[in-house]
This record gives structure tokens, C-alpha cells and sequence, in this order.
């Protein structure tokens, strides 16, 4: 699988391992599933038996291929760790005065891990369960007091506002994409990674800023530059959710082997956490001006 994230590239549905990768679902009239770009060079390659491929009749479905209630049981039990894990950071890492510089420090170690063990994954060739809903665990640890800070000392319902938010983004792209007005292209890949990459270098740059002279860097991070930053995020997380569909819809097309879904559970509450931060940051702002 290609990434289709903005802070790491995932592996899997790659060439490496023969199955299909990004833009490359069979499409009626494609040429013979061994042209496909993703497979392994000449190697006969064993998921070429799809049932839009034009040559010969369908063959049956390959046991132990993903399916997508594979992705939605892994995608459920992922996010439901990190739900599990925010909820009792939020309870028990207090954000008063008197603890909040050691909630802050656990929080932010969270993340460090729940990174580390990101990329560590990212780079394997297969799927480790264990992994990934440590990674889930960890990030649940960050978000929870990084949410409770916000619904504390900037309102209670920023939150709540936040979440339903990020629902409706993930529900307004899915139909979008069911519905065919979001085409997922070569061309459009490349240029959601090109802004992502821009989008990425620009908050270094405002974060080496603000850590050399202190306040708010360059003001991407709040003001009306935050209110745009904050709204072209949230549009980069949509469209990264349209790539993560794709990769989901081929990796089933071709016959990824059951495992994979990890990787799709995976890369989606990547992109669901990156829109929820997202969004949380972009409320602030707004609640702050009020």
C-alpha cells in the first residue's frame, strides 16, 4: 500500500508482495492483470484471477482474501483502542495546575511512542497486529489529555464538536467517493502528497520558529492564518481518507491476502486522528475569538 498519509509511508498492496496497489483497480477493458504495474516484474503473479480481468472466466474468490468486513472489524477494533485509551487519560492525567505539566509530559511521551511504533510498522513488510494497537493505545494517551486540556480551558463542547466533525468529514467522503464524484488519479495522488509535503514543511518551519522566539512562530497556528491552516488540514485529511479508500477497494479487487487489513485499519485511524487534530485546533481558534 502507498501512502496515503502525510507522516509516514505504509507498506503493503506494493509490488514488493504482488498484489495491487494504488490506482491500479481492475477496470473493465484493463489490460491482463499481469501488466499491472504493482505486480512482481514477470513473476506469475497469484492474485491475477480478478473478475474484471478480460481474459477467461471469473475464477472463485481465493481463500483467506481481505474482504471489507475484515477492514471494518480491524478499523473498529483499532479506533475503539484509541477511544478506550483517550477516555481513561482523560480521566485519570488530570489537567488542573498542579498536574498539568506532568499530564503534559505523559501525554507528549505517548506520542513520541505511538510515532516510533508507527514508523516501525510503516516500514515492515507485513502487518504486526501487536503494533498497531500499540500505536492505537498510545496515540488514544495523547489525544485524551490533549482533549481534556481543550474542553478545560477553552470550552466543553470544542470536543464534542471536534468528533461529530470529524464523523461527518469521514461520512461526507465515503459517499462522495461511493458515489463516483471523487476520482482517485495518478495525477490526484500526486498532487494531495505535493501539498501534504508543503503543508508539513510549512508547520516545521512556524514550529522551529516559535521554538527559537517563542509565541506563536510565523501564526500558522492561530489568528486568521490558523483559521486557514486549519482549514486546508482538514481538506488534506479528506482527501487522504479518498486515497485510503481506493487502496482498500483494490487491495479487495485483487485479492490481498486477510492480514492487509491491518494495514487498511491502520492508515485510516492515521488519517482520522490527523483530522481530529485537525479539527480540535481549527474550534479552538474559533472558540478563543469569540
Amino acid at each position: 500500500m502507498r501512502s496515503s498519509n502525510p507522516v509516514f509511508s505504509r507498506r503493503g498492496f506494493s509490488r514488493d508482495n504482488g498484489y495491487a496497489g494504488f490506482n491500479a483497480a481492475p477496470q473493465a477493458g484493463a489490460p491482463a492483470a499481469g501488466a499491472n504495474p504493482y505486480a512482481q516484474g514477470t513473476a506469475p503473479n497469484p492474485y491475477a484471477t480478478n473478475p474484471y480481468a478480460p481474459t477467461g472466466a471469473p475464477a472463485p474468490a481465493r481463500t483467506g482474501a481481505m474482504t471489507i468486513d475484515d477492514v471494518v472489524t480491524r478499523t473498529a477494533m483499532t479506533l475503539g483502542t484509541v477511544v478506550l485509551t483517550a477516555a481513561l487519560a482523560w480521566a485519570l492525567l488530570p489537567v488542573d495546575e498542579a498536574n498539568l505539566g506532568t499530564s503534559y509530559g505523559i501525554a507528549f511521551g505517548a506520542a513520541l511512542i505511538g510515532f516510533v511504533l508507527s514508523m516501525v510498522q510503516s516500514f515492515k513488510r507485513k502487518p504486526v497486529p501487536a503494533l498497531i494497537l500499540a500505536y492505537a493505545a498510545f496515540e488514544g494517551v495523547f489525544l485524551g489529555v490533549i482533549s481534556s486540556a481543550v474542553s478545560t480551558y477553552i470550552g466543553p463542547g470544542v470536543v464534542m464538536q471536534a468528533v461529530m466533525g470529524t464523523m461527518c468529514v469521514f461520512a461526507g467522503v465515503l459517499f462522495a467517493y461511493k458515489m463516483g464524484w471523487i476520482r482517485v488519479t495518478r495525477r490526484f495522488y500526486g498532487f494531495v502528497m505535493a501539498a501534504a509535503m508543503g503543508f508539513l514543511l510549512l508547520m516545521v518551519v512556524n514550529l522551529l520558529f516559535a521554538a527559537i522566539g517563542g509565541g506563536d512562530g510565523l501564526g500558522f497556528r492561530s489568528g486568521g492564518l490558523g483559521i486557514l491552516f486549519g482549514v486546508i488540514g482538514i481538506i488534506l485529511g479528506a482527501c487522504f481518507l479518498a486515497l485510503d479508500f481506493k487502496q482498500v477497494e483494490d487491495g479487495i479487487a485483487y485479492g490481498a491476502p486477510r492480514e492487509e487489513s491491518w494495514l487498511a485499519a491502520f492508515g485510516l485511524t492515521v488519517t482520522l486522528v490527523w483530522i481530529y487534530m485537525e479539527m480540535l485546533r481549527l474550534l479552538s481558534i474559533l472558540s478563543g475569538d469569540d
